[in-house]
Parts: C-alpha cells; structure tokens; sequence
C-alpha cells in the first residue's frame, strides 16, 4: 500500500485538479493506496474541498489543523497518520508532477529505502532566485556535518521502516531535507523539471523563506556560534593591535586627539556584539521552545473520524 501526503494552503483553485490527476496515475498502478491532505489553516474553501473530496473518494483522508502551523508541520502529521507500507510526500499545487510516481515507486521496489527528487529547474524561477537557491545549499552543505542535496525538495518517497525512524524526529524547528539526508539507509534521486503552478500563487512569502532557511541552518550545524566565537577571537586581536599602535604614538608623540578612531571602533566592536548575540539568541530561542515541549500540532477535524466516511469503512482498524 501506498500512503500520498498532501499538504494544502489555500490551495482551492489546484486541489481537485491535483486530486483527478494523482487518482489517474495511482489507477495504474496495481497497489492500493491512500491520499492524505492535511489543511495548514487554509482560509479559502480548501478544507470545504478535501472534505468533499473524501466523502465521495474511499481512498481520501482530511486532516485539518486547528490552526496554521507551517509546511514542514503540515507534512510531518500526514506521515504520522500514513498507514502505507510506503509514503510519498508532494504538494498539491503540481509543481510536482504526479507522473513521477512511479518512478519512485520502481525505485522503492527495487530495494531503496528512501527515492528522494531533485528539481533541475523550476519554469516559473527567475534568475535571483536561482542564484540564491545556488548559494544557500553550498553554504549549507559547508557548515553541516550532514548533507543536503542540491535542489532537493519535499517531494519524496520514504520506505516504512526509514519513516518509522523518522517519526522519532520532534523539534518543534523542523527542516525535513536536512533530517532524511541524514537518516542514513539506503537512498536514491531521480531529476525532474518542476512545471509552473496550476493555478495561484506561491504562499512561501520571503519571510517563511528566510525563515525556513534559518531553520535549516541552526538545525543541522553549530558552526555559527563557533563562527561567532572566532570572529570575538580575531576582534580582540586587532584591539590589542590597536592597543600598541596607540601606546606607540603616545611614546613618540605623534598621538593626536580625535573622534574618529573611537567612533570605528566602537561601531565595528558593537556590532561584532550585536551579530554574536543575535546568533546565540537564535539557539537560545529554540531551545526555549523545545524545553516547552508542546505538541507538534493539533487537529480540528479527521474525516476518518466520521462514522459515515467511506475511508473508515475501507479501513478496519479504524
């Protein structure tokens, strides 16, 4: 059985359309097999969609979480409900061709443990985007003791046995590349060009992308505040050096009252401050809300709940 998590904001105008094309291609693959959305607070009609969607559709199951809680969440819950012997994780805007599916599954079969995708290009990207996209991982992979791939997305199967281990992974600061690059077990990629939206825009604001990257930083390396250590280390080494230059022009008599030398100074000084305090709150932060130890999410609905769902009546153990 295969499990199919979905996650959907505000994604009225692509999840039907999505939904007819995923059912298409999983019709021609002899296993059976469920679709998980999960609703990340949608505040169009999504949630009104997926609901319809599994009360007319067996193999549907509607998560809906109380409130917004972000991609990376959205994601981890739908893998904690997938009952498949396998899961493939996608979005549900069709930047993730739903033909590749089995791709990933010939892979599966073939004994890999986790298929992951790699995005060659996006039809849609312009040429910054590219570019820091570029630099981002190189920067990444130069700090982190554990590798991401290079235009590797969320778009990904993952054996069993590898989501079970990834199911013990909690922090609440999620960067689910960084994790299943360092899950180990064995892995393979296969290279797709995404195609633009089907319809609407990209809900990945440049805030959410600042800050999902941050996440990926602080994740999967301590080397920043070591980097703000060194960077201490090497300030007070050019203020000793300033130090001997000033006693040297007091000894020679060449020292001459001024502003200016103070002023650089202590700007470049408290600044150096300033950017290793910033680096150290950002750890401390979410060590703050880690040592809160809430839970990950919460729902508000479950479809399979219902007694008269059709998925719970396809499924037992529910």
């Amino acid at each position: 059985m295969i499990s199919i998590v979905t996650p959907v904001y505000n994604e009225e105008g692509n999840v039907v359309y999505f939904h007819d094309e995923v059912t298409k291609v999983m019709k021609g693959v002899d296993m059976d097999y469920e679709i998980i959305y999960v609703n990340d607070g949608s505040k169009d009609r999504t949630d009104e969609l997926i609901h319809q969607l599994a009360d007319s559709d067996p193999h549907v199951r509607a998560l809906t979480f109380a409130r917004n809680f972000g991609h990376q969440i959205a994601i981890t819950c739908g893998m904690d409900f997938a009952i498949g012997d396998a899961v493939i994780t996608m979005d549900g805007d069709m930047q993730h061709p739903p033909e590749l599916i089995p791709k990933l599954i010939e892979k599966w079969q073939e004994g890999y443990d986790v298929v992951q995708t790699i995005r060659t290009t996006t039809e849609d990207a312009g040429p910054v985007k590219k570019m820091t996209s570029a630099g981002y991982y190189a920067f990444i992979n130069a700090i982190s003791t554990t590798r991401v791939t290079p235009g590797g997305s969320d778009f990904r199967l993952m054996d069993r046995k590898a989501l079970e281990t990834f199911k013990k992974f909690r922090e609440h600061s999620r960067f689910i590349r960084g994790i299943v690059g360092g899950l180990g077990f064995k892995q393979t990629s296969i290279e797709f060009e995404a195609p633009a939206r089907h319809a609407g825009v990209s809900k990945f604001s440049m805030r959410k992308m600042l800050h999902f990257a941050m996440d990926g930083i602080i994740t999967n390396s301590t080397l920043p505040l070591r980097m703000a250590f060194y960077i201490g280390v090497l300030a007070a080494v050019a203020g000793v050096l300033v130090i001997l230059h000033v006693l040297y022009c007091v000894i020679a008599g060449q020292a001459v009252p001024g502003w200016a030398t103070m002023t650089i100074l202590i700007s470049i000084f408290g600044s150096l401050n300033l950017m290793g305090l910033g680096i150290v709150g950002e750890y401390l932060g979410r060590i703050f809300e880690e040592a809160k130890n809430r839970p990950l999410y919460w729902l508000q609905d479950d479809t399979a709940s219902h007694a008269d769902n059709p998925y719970r009546e396809t499924h037992d153990h529910l």
